[in-house]
């Protein structure tokens, strides 16, 4: 997934603004805490981040609002990024996994990346893109949203409609004394509710458009292994070798 910058979240407040606390990451190798209070507070942090995505999509099965899954999404990040400094990748990787399927049609954004050629791969290269790309958006997000220390991420209540029936969902991470980066999800009803199928950044920049340049290149030089292969080494790049 487009990176969102070195950011996380530390709260959530009940706010007209929907704002949520988030902060700049800082370092992803900051494991210093005994193992049986990393496995405790592991341990509570994925009950917790699992119940609240449940809750979430129950809420928004029931109101239909396209932003709850983005609100929902923010959430989860603040209740994993909080656990940021005392849990390795793997295992805010595990707890953000669920939170991302939830709030993103994963099958939409790689066959929007891919283009036309995903309807000619076999079921086989498209199921084992399937999994490389959905690892790799994983672990994007858990790369850049590792640690805390004091910045505001708001979901504004007020969406704006397109014409194939998508919503945009806009988003602002508030900076002190820095401008503020807006990012826009195209968000789309589909079986299982709302879910972001691209992300514009500085409500401009397409997240498909960009990956479908750079897949292009690959598939073009070395076909479906050039590209699974590609996506291999931004996880091992991201995870810091922890997930291969």
């Amino acid at each position: 997934m487009i990176s969102h910058g070195k950011w996380c979240a530390s709260g959530s407040q009940n706010r007209t603004d929907r704002q949520t606390d988030v902060h700049s990451s800082t370092s992803i190798s900051t494991i210093l805490m005994g193992r049986r209070l990393l496995l405790l507070q592991t341990g509570t942090v994925a009950v917790l981040a699992a119940l609240a995505t449940g809750a979430a999509a129950a809420l928004a099965a029931e109101s239909g609002d396209p932003t709850v899954p983005i609100q929902q999404f923010s959430a989860t990040l603040v209740t994993v990024m909080k656990a940021g400094r005392t849990t390795t990748f793997t295992q805010r990787f595990a707890m953000l996994k669920p939170a991302v399927n939830e709030a993103f049609d994963l099958n939409a954004l790689i066959r929007g990346a891919v283009g036309l050629d995903w309807i000619n791969l076999p079921p086989d290269q498209q199921s084992a893109l399937f999994s490389a790309f959905q690892r790799y958006t994983v672990s994007n997000y858990t790369a850049n949203f590792n640690s805390c220390d004091g910045q505001s991420l708001n979901v504004l209540p007020e969406t704006r409609a397109l014409p194939n029936g998508e919503v945009v969902v806009r988003t602002q991470i508030i900076r002190p004394g820095q401008s503020r980066v807006e990012l826009d999800y195209i968000m789309r009803q589909t079986t299982a509710g709302w879910k972001a199928v691209d992300v514009l950044s500085d409500g401009a920049i397409s997240q498909v458009a960009v990956q479908r340049s750079d897949f292009r290149r690959l598939l073009l030089n070395g076909g479906v292994a050039a590209l699974r292969a590609g996506l291999e080494r931004k996880i091992t790049d991201l995870s810091g070798g922890t997930l291969a």
